[in-house]
C-alpha cells in the first residue's frame, strides 16, 4: 500500500503535516476528511526519500532526515514487545508510526510495512536501508524469521543497541567536562596572548631596556600569534582535511588504526572497546543460529579497526580449515590474551556463545572504569598545566618590573 506525505488544515485552521497510507491519493484524501482534516496537498512518499536510504549526496536535508541510533533502539524494543504480545508484524509496525517522533524514521517504518505487505521478508525490507540498519541487525532478523523466534531476536537486538548506546553515553558524559575545560583554557590563553599581553609588554619595549629571556620569549609568542593567527587556523584545518583524506584510503586507514592502538593508555582503551564490540556481535549472531563463518564476516565488518579486522579475517581462514577460534585469534598479537583464553575455554566447554557475551561484559566494564580513571586524572593535570602557563606569563611580566624597581632604588 503506497505511503503519502500530506499537508492539511484542521477544523481550527491549523496546518498539519504527516504521512498516511492508502490505496490511492483519493482514498488518502477521504481518510483525512473522515478524520476532520481538510487536505491541501498529497504526494506519494514511497521509495522517494533517497536521503534516508543513504543514496543522496550529503546536504542540509540529509542532516535533518538522519535517523539516530537511539531511534532504532527504541523502535526495536517497542517492536519486540508488540510482536511478543502476539501482534502480527504488519500491525506492530503500523502501531509504531504514531509513536515515532522522527519524521524521517516514520517514513522508513511505513515503507517497511508496505514492503512486507507486498510479500517481502522483514530482513529483505530492512536491507533497503543499509545506512540505518547494520549487517548485524539484518542478519539477526533473517535468522529469527528462519527459526520462528523473531520476538526473541528483536529483544536481543534491543538489548545490544541499548547497551551500546548506554556505553557511548557514559563515555561522552565522562569526557564532556575535560573537553569543555580544555576549550575554555585554550580560549583564555589566546585572549591573554593576543589582547592583554601586547598592551602590557608594549610598555617594556618602549623603554629600550634589555629584557629578561622569559619576557622576550613571551613577546615573541604573543607577536607571532597576533600577526599569524590565521596561519595557525589554516594549519589546523589543513591537518584535519588531510587526516580525513588519508583515512579514506585503505593503506592510510590501516596505518592510522595501527598508530592508534600504540598510543599509551588510549590505545589499550580502543583495543578493549573493539574486542568488546566484536565478541558481543559474534556471540549474539551465534546465539541466533548464524553460522560461524558468516558471523565472523559480519563481526569483522563492524569491528571499527582495520588491524583487528585483518586479524579476524585471518582467523576466519583458519577456522574454515578446522582450527578453533581461540587458537586462530591467538596467532595475532592484536587480541588480548585474556580474551583468547576465555574463547578457548568456551570452545572446550561447548558454551562459546555465552563466553563471548561474558568477554564483552568484562571489557565494557573495564573500558568504562578506565575512562573514569583517565578523566579524573586529566582534570588536575589540565589545571596544573594552566597554572604553569599563567604562572610563566605573570613571571615574564613581573621580572622587568622588579628590575625597574631595583634601578630606582
Amino acid at each position: 500500500m503506497p505511503v503519502y506525505d500530506y499537508t492539511a488544515l484542521s477544523a481550527k485552521g491549523k496546518t498539519l503535516t504527516g504521512i498516511i497510507d492508502a490505496e490511492s491519493a483519493a482514498v488518502a484524501k477521504q481518510k483525512l476528511r473522515a478524520g476532520g482534516s481538510y487536505p491541501v496537498s498529497i504526494e506519494e512518499a514511497s521509495h522517494r526519500s533517497k536521503a534516508i536510504e543513504g543514496k543522496a549526496k550529503p546536504g542540509i536535508g540529509s542532516i535533518f532526515s538522519r535517523v539516530r541510533t537511539s531511534d532504532v533502539s527504541m523502535m526495536t524494543r517497542q517492536l519486540s514487545t508488540l510482536v511478543g504480545a502476539g501482534f502480527p508484524l504488519v500491525s506492530a509496525l503500523e502501531a509504531l508510526v504514531p509513536q515515532t517522533k522522527s519524521q524521517g524514521f516514520v517514513k522508513v517504518i511505513a515503507q517497511l510495512k508496505e514492503a512486507i505487505v507486498e510479500g517481502n521478508s522483514f530482513a529483505s525490507a530492512l536491507s533497503r536501508y543499509p545506512s540505518i540498519f547494520s549487517n548485524l541487525y539484518i542478519n539477526m532478523v533473517k535468522a529469527g524469521e528462519s527459526s520462528g523466534t523473531l520476538e526473541i531476536v528483536l529483544e536481543r537486538l534491543a538489548d545490544i543497541t541499548e547497551k551500546q548506546q548506554a556505553l557511548k553515553s557514559r563515555i561522552r558524559a565522562a569526557m564532556a567536562y575535560p573537553i569543555f575545560m580544555a576549550l575554555i583554557g585554550a580560549a583564555v590563553l589566546v585572549l591573554l596572548l593576543t589582547f592583554i599581553v601586547p598592551n602590557i609588554t608594549s610598555i617594556f619595549t618602549d623603554m629600550g631596556k634589555a629584557l629578561p629571556t622569559p619576557t622576550l620569549l613571551l613577546i615573541s609568542v604573543s607577536t607571532w600569534l597576533t600577526q599569524y593567527w590565521w596561519l595557525l587556523l589554516l594549519l589546523i584545518i589543513a591537518a584535519a582535511i588531510g587526516l580525513r583524506m588519508v583515512r579514506k584510503t585503505d593503506r592510510g586507514a590501516f596505518i592510522i588504526d595501527r598508530m592508534v592502538l600504540r598510543v599509551p593508555l588510549f590505545g589499550s582503551l580502543v583495543r578493549r572497546l573493539t574486542v568488546a564490540r566484536f565478541t558481543r556481535t559474534l556471540g549474539s549472531l551465534l546465539q541466533n543460529g548464524v553460522s560461524m563463518l558468516i558471523a565472523l564476516d559480519i563481526a569483522r565488518g563492524i569491528a571499527g579497526n582495520r588491524l583487528i579486522s585483518e586479524a579476524i579475517e585471518a582467523a576466519a581462514v583458519e577456522v574454515e580449515k578446522g582450527r578453533g577460534l581461540g587458537r586462530s585469534l591467538g596467532q595475532a598479537d592484536t587480541f588480548p590474551h585474556l580474551a583468547v583464553q576465555m574463547i578457548e575455554v568456551g570452545e572446550h566447554s561447548g558454551d562459546l556463545e555465552e563466553m563471548l557475551i561474558k568477554i564483552a561484559d568484562v571489557y565494557e566494564r573495564e573500558v568504562e572504569s578506565s575512562v573514569m580513571s583517565i578523566t579524573s586524572l586529566m582534570e588536575p593535570l589540565m589545571i596544573l598545566g594552566m597554572a604553569l602557563v599563567v604562572g610563566f606569563i605573570v613571571l615574564s611580566i613581573c621580572l622587568p618590573i622588579f628590575e625597574m624597581n631595583q634601578l630606582v632604588v
